[in-house]
């Protein structure tokens, strides 16, 4: 197996391919920087207020540029929020009341989500508890969104309809914007009063528009995925209708309260602001990095997806490695050709929220942060990694080729 020799005609052949993503990273970076110029972004912005964090310039600066950014009437950003599910854990319990059903249009959800809503995996706390029903409706057999089953699906206790942008432990595909915006149109005309609430976890800047461009009420996310641009320390962002926003407010920190408090701390403030300039870059070379990995890794016999001349919705890239010590292995050399933590080797095992053996391999300089190069996958059939991140494409290329060289010795 001469890797040197496909490396470069990978490369050379996607050339066309990347051309086109840089576009996308080109007006995604003018949007972004339209918005900085518009809310006068200056040094005094990236000292966050102290205490209670009232009047905090700069964190209300930074809601309203995330807000024009995601073309939303109200956006919330916050350090506090500890995970993409914690974000969209605040939304559905801000809007959603006892009596009120939960509709999941894109299947089951992602697996941390599913102790939030409790209702196959029982939870204290959990949606359930609070008297809130769920159901979910599948895709359909080609693998496609099932309009006419999601419009006679959506019932008059229909309050809110969740829609997972990302595949998430799955071999679903993920939306690109313009379904999105399709699932949103069909819920409409079934119920307009009815809350179309995206999950946009790992899609942030893949595309030139979001979810909420096409007719998503509310989005939230996480700022050590795409938004943070590899800089963010921690947070996660919460954007839409403005009386939505202000509903999961009130339950991130108090009734009456809501957003008018709670400030980034230390020299985070700075943190988000730069992350979410370098942000469009960055998922570019995540971008560039699965598009590589799907190309290498499909001439080496292995069923991915998407392939290397999809349409992307997000910065996953699915690789089905047949065998178990396959899947270990291709953890264990994105492990050691990372820059934090190489001199690890990652094993399987109990992670909360999963429910099966998971192996995570993610030497990053933020704990956690997916759009920093990392694998990983639960130990089921059939075996396959998750591969998002990677702060620069040069990274990727050369954890890549040590992955396909440790599969091929285990």
């Amino acid at each position: 197996m001469d890797l040197d020799n496909l490396d470069r005609q990978i490369r050379d052949g996607l050339s066309e391919t990347f051309a086109w993503h840089e576009k996308t990273g080109i007006e995604n970076t003018r949007k972004i920087l339209r918005e900085f110029k518009k809310n006068q972004v200056s040094g005094h912005c990236f000292h966050p207020a102290g205490g209670y964090g009232y009047s905090d310039l700069g964190r209300d600066l930074l809601d309203n540029i995330y807000a024009g950014v995601f073309k939303t009437q109200k956006a919330i950003v916050r350090t506090q929020f500890v995970s993409g599910t914690h974000a969209l854990s605040t939304v559905l319990f801000g809007v959603l009341r006892s009596g009120d059903e939960m509709l999941s249009v894109t299947g089951e959800p992602y697996d941390t989500l599913r102790t939030v809503i409790g209702a196959r995996v029982k939870q204290k706390g959990s949606l359930a508890e609070h008297g809130i029903t769920y159901r979910e409706v599948d895709f359909d057999r080609n693998g496609e969104v099932d309009l006419d089953k999601i419009k006679r699906a959506v019932g008059a206790r229909t309050r809110l309809v969740y829609i997972q942008r990302s595949c998430g432990y799955s071999m679903r595909k993920t939306l690109l914007v313009e379904e999105i915006g399709r699932i949103c149109e069909t819920v409409k005309k079934a119920k307009p009063d009815c809350i179309c609430f995206v999950d946009n976890c790992y899609g942030e800047f893949v595309e030139k528009t979001e979810p909420t461009e096409a007719g998503a009420d509310i989005m939230a996310g996480s700022l050590i995925k795409n938004p943070g641009g590899g800089l963010a320390p921690s947070g996660g962002y919460i954007a839409g209708r403005e009386e939505l926003v202000e509903m999961a407010g009130f339950h991130y920190t108090a009734p009456g309260l809501g957003s008018a408090m709670g400030s980034a701390g230390g020299d985070a403030q700075k943190l988000l602001y730069q992350g979410l300039f370098l942000s469009p870059h960055i998922t570019l070379q995540a971008v560039k990095t699965a598009i590589y990995a799907a190309a290498l890794f499909s001439r080496l016999g292995y069923h991915v997806s998407p392939d290397e001349r999809a349409a992307r919705g997000d910065i996953i890239q699915r690789i089905s490695l047949k065998t178990r010590a396959a899947l270990i292995a291709f953890c264990q050399a994105v492990q050691e050709n990372s820059p934090v933590d190489a001199y690890v080797s990652p094993t399987p095992g109990k992670v909360p929220g999963y429910q099966d053996d998971v192996i995570m391999a993610a030497g990053t300089f933020v704990q956690g942060a997916s759009i920093e190069l990392s694998a990983d996958g639960p130990l089921r059939p059939p075996y396959t990694v998750y591969l998002q991140g990677g702060l620069t494409f040069e990274h990727g290329i050369l954890a890549l080729l040590a992955c396909a060289k440790n599969i091929a010795k285990s």
